[in-house]
């Protein structure tokens, strides 16, 4: 096994190495015009706002940047998909939904995806230099490749679990509550609808097509239940 490919395996491995239905890697990408300036707020922003470790960056080969998320232990595909949607909707709600991508990883780069257009990871201080062409003309030095993962950690279930706390909806302002309502510290903040937002997922044509499977599969027990009531 090559050192990229070591990087490879501990970082991104095959999500059909987990359980069924559960991921270890997923994938955030922002198709052009320009798009790294947007997608640059992601990538800061779950570093300084949710504490997560630097996801890889990476030019996708034919028109966009991307941002490669690692854990450490796999986890259920909704919970990923919940997470990368509230990444969208936190740092991304003006871009339009036909530019973002999310879905579990694939092949990692480098790859030519067109002749000449190498997918490739990328250093943050690089990712700008791409942003009318998000592609190598050459094939990159799987040392240079090598070099830029192994400076890269997966995130731990402690700091998945923070994260995904910390993005759930802000609790009612005082006002909203009303004058009389005093907020219990104890009562935990609103979550998102798990059974919405799945249906959303499966419905949305502008989702990658394995993620509304999984959204799909997701439902059958809820969807079981209703029926057998």
């Amino acid at each position: 096994m090559s050192r990229l490919q070591a990087e490879l395996q501990r970082l991104y491995p095959p999500n059909d190495a987990a359980a069924p239905g559960q991921l270890r890697a997923m994938v955030l990408e922002l198709a052009g015009p320009p798009g790294w300036p947007d997608l640059a707020r992601a990538w800061q922003g779950v570093q300084a706002d949710l504490g997560l470790p630097a996801p890889a960056i990476a030019v996708s080969g034919r028109d966009g940047h991307q941002l490669w998320f690692s854990l450490a232990q796999p986890v259920p595909a909704a919970q990923a998909l919940e997470f990368l949607a509230a990444l969208r909707q936190r740092y991304l709600p003006d871009v339009e939904p036909g530019r973002v991508s999310m879905r579990p990883c694939g092949a990692a780069p480098p790859v030519e995806v067109a002749s000449g257009q190498w997918s490739a990871f990328v250093a943050p201080d690089l990712a700008a230099l791409f942003a009318d062409e998000p592609w190598l003309d050459l094939p990159p030095s799987a040392e240079a490749q090598a070099d830029l993962l192994s400076r890269l950690a997966s995130t731990t279930p402690d700091d998945w679990r923070r994260a995904l706390e910390r993005l759930q909806p802000p609790a009612p302002a005082a006002a909203e509550r009303g004058p009389d309502t005093k907020e219990d510290p104890a009562t935990p903040r609103p979550a998102l609808d798990p059974r919405r937002f799945l249906l959303d997922v499966m419905s949305d044509p502008a989702m990658d097509m394995r993620w509304r499977i999984e959204a799909a599969k997701a439902l059958l027990p809820d969807t079981a239940g209703r029926a057998r009531a």
